[in-house]
């Protein structure tokens, strides 16, 4: 199971692979060891880690996810499926999906799933029935809980408190293989936070790069935390996915550190794609009257707090954030039909332009 295209398998498909041997011991034999669980992509081969018969019409199955190259919360946590078998009263479908202990409820409008039901992906849902329906014995119907034991303590490390997804995590997965964070999976999981604002209409966003971001915003702004949206590393995508939806202004706040590559047209600002950082300070620096052995210092500076000491000794600090932050404005409206209110801070969070409208 391993191409190039291949890393891991999602939290839907070992959910489906346990639905599936939980089913296999109902109506075979619960000696199962290994399920095969047909994908949008592929058949893959789940081992399970535990099987065990509750009764004559009842089972449960336990696998994991094996580690692969993401630093994904949920490797190697235990995904529970219990089927039970009921007798038919209607001419609805035959599995019946519900969640258990760990798995998340939603509480906010505008996911895939409705206010109330649990946080099991329209994905994983498919694969689930597709894997089981036809298995299923006449006039019965399966009735599915997914659990996760560990799932309330791990949605912490999560977006699902900011999402409104509560008590514990989210069953994903599209194609029932997970790929490494700079995959469409990552970004789909934080254009949730527009989604879900826009549908709770929620106004005045601020669009910060990561959690040091939406801290200092709620310290120094007056925002709540709904208003607040993660961008990560993809500030260009999500730029995008915003202008699709409709929304044309809002506040951009961060470090200089990391809204100073925008500057410079960087939209991507993981630091193995792109840097350019003392390259568009300097730049900045000399726009703004800096001398060359300023300018020099700048360039051979380690990071942007350094920078910033040395523009404040030469009293430029101000007038260099107010280009920088200009040139970030522009950058957006030559890309996007956005308007954008920039705010740069340092660590504590002190403004270091004028760009201010909150």
């Amino acid at each position: 199971m391993t191409d190039d295209n291949y890393t891991g398998v999602t939290t839907g498909t070992v959910a489906t692979a346990c639905s599936l041997a939980a089913l296999d011991a109902i109506i075979d034999s619960p000696d199962i060891a290994c399920v095969k669980v047909e994908t949008p992509k592929k058949t893959l081969d789940i081992i399970i880690d535990e099987c065990k018969l509750l009764s004559s019409f009842k089972a449960q199955a336990i696998a994991h996810k094996n580690p692969y190259n993401d630093p994904d919360v949920t490797v190697n946590l235990d995904i529970i499926a219990t089927v039970e078998l009921f007798d038919k009263t209607d001419e609805k479908s035959n599995v019946i999906i519900t969640g258990g202990v760990g798995v998340g409820k939603i509480t906010k409008p505008g996911l895939q799933i409705p206010v109330g039901d649990y946080a099991i992906n329209p994905g994983p849902r498919k694969m689930i029935v597709k894997n089981l329906s036809d298995k299923i014995p006449d006039g019965k119907v399966a009735k599915v809980t997914i659990s996760i034991p560990e799932g309330i303590n791990i949605a912490r490390k999560t977006m699902n408190p900011k999402l409104g997804i509560v008590d514990g995590i989210s069953v994903l997965g599209t194609t029932g293989i997970a790929r490494s964070m700079s995959s469409d999976a990552y970004k789909n999981s934080i254009v949730t936070q527009i989604d879900v604002a826009l549908a709770s209409d929620v106004g005045d966003l601020v669009f910060v790069p990561g959690n040091i971001g939406e801290k200092l915003a709620l310290e120094r702004l007056d925002v709540k935390k709904e208003q607040i949206i993660q961008t990560g590393n993809y500030v260009g995508f999500m730029f995008e996915e915003a202008e699709k939806r409709g929304i044309t202004k809002f506040t951009f706040f961060g470090h200089m550190g990391k809204l100073i590559k925008v500057a410079g047209g960087i939209f991507n600002t993981k630091h193995a794609v792109a840097d350019g950082r003392r390259e568009i300070m300097v730049a900045h620096a000399a726009i703004c009257g800096a001398g060359r052995d300023d300018l020099q210092r700048l360039y051979d500076s380690k990071t942007t707090d350094d920078m910033m000491n040395i523009l404040n000794e030469i009293d430029l600090s101000f007038e260099v954030s107010n280009s920088i932050a200009s040139a970030i404005h522009e950058r957006c409206m030559q890309r996007f039909d956005l308007d954008l209110n920039v705010i740069l801070v340092d660590m504590e969070g002190n403004y270091l332009n004028n760009n201010m409208e909150l």
